[in-house]
């Protein structure tokens, strides 16, 4: 299977570089994964498509403000992009400057504090800070915006980049299908009778990696840390128990809920996943999705391929770039039922 399989021409105008005025306001392209069709609604239409007894799984994760810069005692300027909190006062990130720090030396970080080089692990510098982490970046972090949406972070991502649900401190990326869903949405969700879990996966800088090996199954993925608690396992086998459908909400959700069911058997895990799901690959608890637009030939795409067959999802993208679709983290939605057959690009005419 080839990367290039997973291509498709997008416009510069149709990437999101903005939220809109309102989270709810977003469109929906609706995809029934048993006979291919397409629907285009706002995104507040989604509440047609849920049923009493269903289960929606939201992924709880906080983003972190991971970008920092600053300055080599030396004097070189350096951007530091924080890819997972270890402890209290130590990270891995990744340092963009003109020459890398060494081990031992110490960066000055712009609006105050200081950070050691410890060590480096292959492409990610071990620091360790004068402070604790987490406080720092609130103080003088940037939101992390992807490479896509380019423009410097502004005030206003510090709430946008986030869901409304978002808990657990530890994401370099935002879980953007929940980006789409307000308070007032989530009761008329509950309201209707669907049951609702969350599940923690701090997504990584990882997740905006390109693919570089020609052949998919070359491909080794990034680890992210997640957890699924037994509370999610117990609603997982409520929902089955009466009939219903476990909605995951975002990319991130099905990859936690996968990663704890990978001998087919949905368990409480805590723990790293390196979990890569593309066509072919079998889907033990999820029956349906909810997620943005994603990236040419990545790993996102190639999942929801897996999920709704490949010439369905690409015949969605191309109309969904035909009707003008905003796409990526601040874009648009779909709403995809799970192909009960799903064929891959070399079973694809």
């Amino acid at each position: 299977m080839r990367v290039a399989d997973f291509h498709f021409d997008l416009p510069e105008s149709l990437i999101a570089r903005h939220p809109l005025a309102e989270r709810r306001a977003s469109r929906l392209l609706v995809l029934d994964g048993e006979t291919g069709e397409l629907q285009h609604r706002r995104f507040t239409d989604l509440l047609d498509y849920l049923r009493p007894g269903d289960l929606m799984v939201f992924n709880d994760t906080r983003v972190i403000p991971a970008r920092l810069f600053g300055q080599k005692a030396s004097g070189g300027r350096l951007e530091i992009l924080v890819e997972r909190v270890l402890d209290d006062d130590r990270v891995l990130a990744h340092v963009r400057a003109s020459k890398s720090p060494k081990p031992g030396s110490k960066i000055l970080i712009e609006g105050g504090g200081e950070a050691l080089m410890l060590a480096r692990h292959d492409a990610l510098f071990e620091l360790r800070f004068d402070q604790s982490v987490l406080p720092l970046l609130e103080r003088v972090g940037h939101m992390p915006l992807p490479p896509y949406i380019d423009r410097p972070d502004e005030a206003a991502d510090r709430e946008r980049y986030q869901t409304v649900y978002a808990d657990r401190a530890g994401a370099v990326a935002a879980p953007t299908a929940g980006l789409h869903f307000d308070e007032a949405l989530l009761a008329a969700i509950r309201e209707k009778g669907v049951d609702t879990a969350f599940v923690t996966l701090h997504v990584g800088a990882g997740t905006f990696q390109p693919v570089r090996v020609e052949r998919i199954e070359d491909h080794h993925m990034h680890r992210e840390w997640l957890e699924v608690g037994p509370d999610v396992v117990d609603a997982v086998a409520a929902c089955r128990a009466c009939g219903g459908r476990v909605i995951a909400v975002g990319t991130t959700s099905v990859r936690s809920l996968e990663s704890a069911a990978r001998d087919g058997v949905l368990k409480p895990f805590s723990g790293d996943t390196d979990i890569f799901i593309y066509p072919g690959r079998p889907f033990h608890v999820v029956d349906a999705l909810v997620t943005n637009f994603h990236l040419p030939e990545s790993t996102l795409l190639m999942l929801v391929s897996a999920f709704a067959g490949y010439p369905e999802t690409m015949a969605a993208y191309a109309a969904a770039v035909e009707q003008g679709y905003r796409f990526f983290s601040y874009g648009d939605a779909m709403f995809i039922t799970r192909n009960p057959a799903p064929r891959g690009p070399e079973e694809t005419p």
